[in-house]
């Protein structure tokens, strides 16, 4: 999978034509992909100041709700999390997922919200995944270790 915006950033409009755009509708990303984040200290107003410029705020406010989720959900790379939040006609419109490894057993949430409270939404899209796994919740990081273990156990056999 190549990015469309670095494809055409390159002039690559040839290979464009011959492929597929995946949708929104198609795959979730991973939360916040393709945000970039610039960190700084507290106190410097000069590059703050400078920072505030860069700032996408409807990019933001995706990327806050898409954080809130994962969060809630307490999201690590062990755990097959999605979630992406656009904003469509003035409003925050939020998909996600959490699945096993094997992509069985998938939670899907969509939430719709106000703009102005993306934190709010992606907590209530978290819980509301937490809701509908109950007891099974705990399964879905279980089942993402006992992959990652029979991989490392199946590598130290064949080098052994």
């Amino acid at each position: 999978m190549l990015a469309l915006a670095g494809l055409k950033r390159l002039g690559m409009g040839d290979v464009i034509g011959s492929s597929e755009v995946v949708s929104w509708e198609d795959m979730l990303p991973a939360v916040a992909q393709g945000a970039i984040g610039i960190q700084c200290r507290r106190d410097d107003d000069r590059a703050l100041k400078y920072l505030a410029a860069l700032n996408h705020v409807d990019t933001k406010t995706a990327v806050d709700c898409e954080r809130a989720f994962l969060s809630t959900l307490d999201g690590n790379c062990r755990t097959p999390i999605a979630g992406q939040a656009k904003i469509i006609d003035g409003k925050l419109h939020f998909r996600g997922l959490i699945s096993k490894p094997d992509g069985t057993d998938i939670i899907r949430v969509a939430r719709v919200g106000d703009v102005s409270s993306p934190v709010e939404l992606g907590i209530a899209a978290g819980n509301e995944v937490r809701s509908i796994a109950g007891e099974r919740f705990r399964e879905y990081q279980e089942a993402v270790q006992y992959v990652q273990d029979a991989q490392a156990a199946a590598k130290a056999a064949s080098t052994a």
